[in-house]
């Protein structure tokens, strides 16, 4: 039986801005203003959107001076994401001309 926590999972990557933080991240660590330089958005909304990933086990956060810096979760979101291009590239080819993201692990 799939209970409410595999739909708030499934959830966090259908939505769009948070996908976008995952796919920035997916490049490497990053700051708060990074990322909201990098995708355009406002640092409230990135930061919004940081706390909920990390409640959820997306990301890890480590301090480096005064600045909080933000990386993918190595030990399960990384793989998982993997695994999510192998299938869309063996399944869902047909809806775009592009591939999986290619997740990079991270140093």
């Amino acid at each position: 039986m799939i209970c409410k926590s595999y739909e708030t999972f499934f959830r966090t990557l259908a939505d769009k801005s948070k996908l976008e933080i995952i796919n920035l991240l997916s490049k490497g660590p990053k700051r708060v203003n990074e990322l909201s330089q990098g995708l355009g958005f406002e640092q409230s909304r990135v930061s919004h959107n940081l706390k909920a990933l990390r409640e959820r086990g997306f990301v890890s956060v480590k301090r480096q001076g005064k600045a909080m810096v933000y990386s993918l979760d190595k030990r399960y979101i990384v793989p998982i994401l993997k695994l999510i291009d192998k299938h869309v590239d063996q399944y869902y080819r047909h809806y775009c001309k592009c591939r999986g993201v290619r997740w990079r692990q991270q140093a």
